[in-house]
């Protein structure tokens, strides 16, 4: 009888604080995913009353769908190479802006400013920069590389893609590694130094091994907004020129909404979902570990 009075009483509390934001949680998240899932074994159109089960046809269709492919092998090389670059110049400029340098709380505001752009207006600002600012510099400073917009070249248009997400997502990241840099002993680095520690030796050493926590977390965040692109993708290339830029949230989008082909956009979703689950629980364990290991 006790118990379960106290079980009770565990439950009213929890109703009482939780129970809007777990219920909230279900009806915006796990519901519409559920039923997401299940539309994935259907031809529905996205307009039409009725569909007819299809089963595993949907995830057949993906994986003969070389256009899919393409845009989730273009999407890889993207994710890598941004990864890669925004935590490098993240780690660079926590690394500076820790350093006792002046100003250097108006310098992290600075560099954080561009992720509370949204991310349409950014791609809108950075055509501008792309398509004039860049070619008049281009063109009066007779610099070859600059005369042509880079959103006019597929080569080029890719790596506009991935300068502007690391331009987005740096100042963002670089707030978690400050704060890694910030909670480093300072006895342990004046010890170092003591020991006739140069700089490079005392990064690798010691300033490494005791911000991986901030490492693993900057770059779960990072694999997770470079995956889901949509918004930047749209603005600044719309997938050009000749789909060369077609990231696969866009795609994923178009196969649903453009071709009316439901059933099989959504079916791309989920392997786009289980695509990133693995990878973002595979980089979280192995960083873990490696906090563990140090």
């Amino acid at each position: 009888m006790k118990n379960e009075k106290k079980f009770l009483s565990k439950l009213n509390m929890y109703l009482l604080f939780a129970g809007p934001i777990t219920l909230a949680f279900f009806t915006v998240v796990i519901i519409p995913f559920l039923y997401g899932l299940f539309l994935t074994f259907t031809n529905w159109n996205g307009i039409a009353a009725s569909y007819t089960m299809v089963g595993f046809e949907n995830y057949k269709t993906i994986f003969t769908d070389a256009a899919y492919i393409q845009s989730l092998w273009l999407t890889s090389k993207y994710v890598i190479f941004t990864v890669l670059l925004t935590n490098v110049v993240a780690f660079a400029l926590a690394a500076v802006l820790t350093s006792g340098v002046k100003g250097q709380s108006i310098f992290r505001a600075g560099f954080f400013t561009p992720n509370l752009i949204g991310g349409v207006a950014l791609g809108y600002v950075w055509q501008f920069v792309f398509n004039n600012i860049l070619t008049y510099f281009g063109k009066t400073l007779e610099v070859t590389a600059l005369q042509s917009s880079f959103l006019s070249s597929p080569k080029k248009a890719f790596w506009a893609l991935v300068i502007v997400a690391v331009w987005q997502y740096s100042g963002y990241m670089m707030i978690i590694y400050i704060t890694g840099f910030l909670n480093i002993p300072k006895d342990v680095l004046e010890a170092a130094s003591i020991d006739g520690a140069s700089g490079w030796t005392k990064i690798k050493n010691i300033t490494i091994p005791l911000i991986i926590p901030a490492f693993t977390v900057s770059v779960f965040l990072t694999l997770q907004r470079t995956f889901m692109v949509y918004d930047v993708n749209l603005a600044l290339t719309k997938g050009g020129p000749f789909k060369t830029t077609e990231l696969i949230s866009m795609y994923v989008y178009k196969k649903a909404f453009t071709e009316r082909a439901y059933g099989i956009g959504q079916a791309q979703a989920v392997v786009l979902f289980v695509i990133v689950a693995s990878i973002s629980i595979t980089q979280v364990y192995i960083s873990k570990k490696k906090e563990v290991e140090s």
